[in-house]
Parts: structure tokens; sequence; C-alpha cells
């Protein structure tokens, strides 16, 4: 990861170049929202079409589709057999690593979600600068499928990959917990990929999911039959609070820092641990301290809090205001407030996200 493309004492050229750019990528993720939205880029990724074949094939307009696909040809997204054929005859094709990219749900490299949350978020911009103004909030619900269906979909490839796999069993006390066929609970389990992936990769333990967006949960329990681990999988529409009995790890992934008020929770989660159970809490790999310009992750995740997450806690009354960007020291805060001792940051390597378990 880089830090900012220019410097703060740049030129007007140079920045205006930076912010051109800016637009024309603007721009393809605007196409690759309507490429996902219409299913083009799934059809695409099984062979090569020619503009009346996309759109005959996807129920959709042949003219859109035409300057969809020359769009998306000329931004280097896809290839064309011959530039020179008449338009209705030009076949297009997806390349290998772009269908990765844009069609492999489980692949580590399937960005498209993120290009879904940010067309999605545009059509709330009026609403945004309201909230600006006002001091007021939009919430989650209000920002509908496109950021309910972007981030679960975003956290798929590591929830059901390289989280109950590689970096769970990496922390002893964990692993313990997994190998023994234990008690989990999953805080804020959204669409309930990080429940299903413990459950798929650990057939011993049983998970139990608490969210209160009930379209998530309800998304969530589909998700688990599908994956044939529902009868080890549930998933309450709920706070944790109405959590019955102790477990031997109370995870949060990615979530503590969309709360409102998060010390209630986190003093939940505290309450429902078994004595020796482990309370993890899994979020945005922030920087430790302020500095200016910050990296590519500080900025996209500076990006999902002015237009998502601080919106969205802000929605709530009484709400603290986190916002994405949590740094150790809040959470720290936050976790003394709700009974821990203090936080210690585990050794999990990851680019988007810090592991902490609250002692």
């Amino acid at each position: 990861m880089t830090t900012t493309e220019t410097s703060p004492t740049a030129t007007a050229e140079e920045f205006g170049e930076r912010l051109f750019g800016a637009v024309l990528g603007a721009q393809l993720v605007q196409a690759a929202y309507l490429g996902d939205r219409l299913g083009y880029y799934r059809v695409l990724a099984a062979e090569p079409m020619t503009a009346p074949e996309l759109a005959a094939r996807t129920g959709t307009a042949e003219r859109y589709a035409r300057e969809w696909l020359e769009h998306q040809a000329v931004a280097g997204v896809l290839t064309v057999d011959d530039p020179a054929a008449a338009p209705a005859e030009r076949r297009f094709r997806l390349p290998a690593g772009h269908a990765e990219v844009l069609t492999d749900v489980l692949s580590p490299n399937h960005v498209l979600p993120l290009a879904r949350m940010v067309g999605g978020l545009g059509q709330h911009l009026d609403a945004l600068v309201g909230a600006y103004r006002s001091g007021g909030g939009v919430s989650w619900a209000q920002f509908g499928a496109d950021a309910r269906e972007g981030q679960a979909a975003a956290n798929r490839p590591l929830f059901l990959g390289a989280l109950p796999r590689e970096y769970l069993p990496s922390v002893p006390e964990i692993r313990a917990v997994l190998e023994r066929g234990g008690r989990i609970a999953d805080v804020g389990c959204g669409y309930g990929w990080s429940s299903i992936g413990i459950a798929l990769a650990h057939p011993g333990v049983t998970v139990d999911g608490y969210d209160v967006d009930g379209p998530s949960i309800d998304i969530a329990r589909q998700n688990a039959v599908e994956a044939g681990v529902s009868d080890r999988v549930r998933f309450h529409c709920a706070d944790a609070a109405t959590a019955e009995g102790r477990f031997d790890l109370v995870a949060a992934f990615e979530c503590v820092h969309d709360m409102s008020d998060p010390v209630p929770v986190l003093a939940t989660m505290r309450r429902i641990a078994a004595s020796d159970g482990v309370v993890l809490v899994v979020d945005e790999r922030v920087a430790e301290t302020f500095t200016a310009p910050g990296d590519e992750v500080e900025q996209l995740m500076y990006g999902w809090s002015i237009t998502c997450c601080l919106p969205d806690g802000l929605a709530h009354p009484g709400s603290v205001g986190t916002g994405t960007v949590m740094r150790p020291d809040i959470l720290r805060r936050y976790a003394r407030d709700a009974g821990f001792t203090d936080i210690e940051v585990l050794p999990v390597d990851d680019m988007f996200f810090r592991f902490y378990r609250l002692r």
C-alpha cells in the first residue's frame, strides 16, 4: 500500500490530474456496479459475446449493452476480437484474471463487492448531505441491500477461508477451543459467513450468531442451510444480551466500530464468556495514530467512514460516533469501560484487519 499520489503541496496541474484520474475510476466503479447488477460479468465469464447476444441473455436493451461493452473495452476491462467489425458483430471477452476479480465469490481477489458498496452508497448522497448539516445520520436500514450485500460479499472469501482455517487456529487458546469442539458466539454476525466458515472448518464446534438486523439474519439462516451446517449454527435476530449459558469463544468480526454504543455490547461479550473463555474483536487495521497523508488502507477506511459507518452510527440516539477508523486506543478505552483489564493485539498478519484479545 502506498501514500497519496500527490503531496499536499502539489501544483494545480498535478492535483487536477489526480482528481481527473479519480473521475475515471469513479466511472469504472459505476460501470462495474451496472455489470454486477445486470449480470453482464457472470455471462461474459462463461463465454465471449456480441452486444445482441449479451442483451438477449440478460434481458436488457441491446443499445445499452453495446455502449457498456464498448466502455469496458476502452477501459481495458474487456478485450474485443475485431474492433473494426460492425458494432453488432464485435465479440467481447472477459479475461480470466479479470473474471476472478469480478465473478469468483470465494476468491480473495474478489473486489467487485466494494464497487457494489460504493455505487450503492452513492445513491444516498442527498441524505448524507442532510446528515452532515443536521448532525443526524443515515441508518444501515436506509442504505439497504447494496450495503448489506456488498459488505457480506466482500468479507465472504476471508470468513470462509483464511479466518477459520489459518488466522483463528494460529492463536493457541482459540485453537484449543476449535479442536475440542467448543461453543462459540458470533456477535454482529450479518449474513453469517464468519459463523458458517468456522463451522465448516471445525466440525466439532457449535456457533450461535447474533444480529439485530432482521434481513441479514434471514439470509444467514438460508446460507447455513445451503452450507449444510444449520444443525450446528443457529442465528438469532436479537442482541447478544439474550444469549443463554456461557461460550468458549465470543467474537465480534468487523462490527464494533459500527455500534452506536459499543461498551454495553463488549460488557455483554465479557458476561457470556466462560471463565476461561476467549473474547475476540476483529476490526479495521487502521494506523495506531492519525497521520496525514495516509496509506491506501487508511484512505479506504476513512472513505467508508464518511459515507457509511459514521452516518449509520450517528443515526441512533446517544451514539458515541466511532466511525470506521477505530484505533487501538479507542477500543482499549471501550474495553476498560466494559470491565476488561486491557486489550492485546494478536500476531495475526492481515492487510485490512487487526485481531484483539480482550483480557
